[in-house]
């Protein structure tokens, strides 16, 4: 009987992890985060219930580590563990303790390494907030005082960005030398013109 629930963790668990690595490379699936991760503030909220709780710290980081994809690892790795324990004709009771320790331990990975893709993806993230300061180039002309927008080429990170921009200044024309001083919205942020001296030393 344990064989046969062995065997069906195995088979199911195995299918479902591949099928789930096959459509995030195809790009049909996005990586599988916690909620906590995924919001982003998952570590003050843990804090907070640190302070509040105190003993509830670990129920709600275990809570934390259940998601689907680390699920079907669990169940996958408990599955592959009780086989191996069957095979090599170790007692049911030493089977079953090494199948759940496998199941845990493949549970915990599967979180670290989301954890892991998170912080990478995060750290990877161009954020326009970053922007200010940085220099740029004028892309698409952008009106004086305001009046409209225009685009700028904007080198952030090792990546260049393009953003919307406007001016309180003077008409800047295309190929101008600016700076980003403020964010106005998501994708749009205002510049004002490279100080001369400034220009001729980018030059």
């Amino acid at each position: 009987m344990t064989f046969i629930v062995y065997s069906v963790c195995a088979v199911l668990g195995g299918t479902v992890l591949a099928c789930q690595f096959l459509m995030t490379m195809l790009g049909l699936a996005d990586v599988d985060l916690p909620d906590d991760l995924a919001s982003g503030d998952g570590a003050d909220v843990a804090d907070g219930a640190d302070v509040a709780h105190g003993g509830h710290h670990g129920s709600s980081w275990f809570v934390g580590m259940l998601t689907f994809r680390t699920l079907m690892a669990a169940v996958t790795f408990f599955g592959l563990a009780g086989l191996a324990g069957n095979s090599a004709q170790l007692p049911n009771e030493l089977t079953m303790v090494v199948a759940l320790a496998a199941g845990a331990g493949a549970m915990y990975m599967v979180h670290w390494m989301m954890q892991l893709l998170h912080k990478l993806k995060a750290d990877g993230t161009a954020r326009i907030e970053r922007a200010v300061g940085q220099a740029g180039t004028v892309y698409l002309r952008i009106p004086g005082q305001k009046a409209g927008v225009g685009k700028v080429h904007v080198n952030l990170q090792n990546r260049t960005m393009e953003y919307e921009a406007m001016t309180s200044q003077e008409p800047l024309p295309v190929g101008a030398r600016v700076v980003v001083v403020n964010v106005l919205g998501p994708g749009t942020v205002e510049v004002e013109l490279v100080p001369e001296p400034q220009r001729i030393s980018h030059a």
